[in-house]
């Protein structure tokens, strides 16, 4: 599988907003507005924040990504997540990997080597068709089976800041009942 090489750590940096994924049972069927904020520590590790809206209320979990590789110039990253998030005892690992991002860093496609996961990303919540058209070739061309692919509808922007109701990680335990 084909990644981005020599990836910038600090301009992938900041907030993307999910265009598009494959359903996965660690996210709510119904959640809107889904984003993801990533920040660079001081020891090269990036903290995590993925958040997502369900009736109106937020549902959020926070990790860590690492390079797999430490020495390799390959956009191969470990996130680990602990859940449940509001106890969070048991981790979480899995992979990922860049597979394109463009050279202004305002779009992302984001996959695993199992093709299990796949996103489409983007600074803005909303995504210009044939850029997006152009990133479900791409992952078409790495063996993604693109029918597979959910939009994420983004109907009113949540707040900024990361003070909002939150349903305590309720929305994980929800998740493993396909909610």
């Amino acid at each position: 599988m084909k990644v981005v090489r020599n990836l910038d750590l600090e301009r992938y940096m900041g907030r993307w907003y999910e265009i598009a994924c494959f359903p996965s049972r660690f996210q709510p069927r119904d959640g809107t507005n889904t984003r993801a904020t990533y920040t660079l520590a001081g020891d090269g590790a990036v903290k995590v924040l993925n958040e997502t809206w369900t009736d109106g209320r937020r549902g959020h979990i926070e990790g860590t990504a690492y390079r797999a590789d430490p020495v390799s110039d390959e956009a191969k990253l470990k996130v680990k997540f602990y859940v449940p998030p509001f106890l969070p005892i048991f981790p979480v690992v899995g992979d990922y990997w860049v597979l394109h991002v463009d050279d202004a860093y305002s779009y992302a496609l984001v996959g695993q080597p199992s093709l299990n996961y796949l996103w489409i990303l983007c600074r803005q919540p909303h995504m210009d068709e044939e850029v997006y058209g152009q990133l479900v070739e791409r992952a078409k061309e790495e063996g993604y089976d693109v029918s597979k692919l959910k939009k994420t509808a983004h109907p009113d922007p949540p707040p900024e800041t990361e003070q909002s109701a939150g349903d305590r990680g309720v929305w994980w335990i929800k998740s493993l009942f396909g909610r």
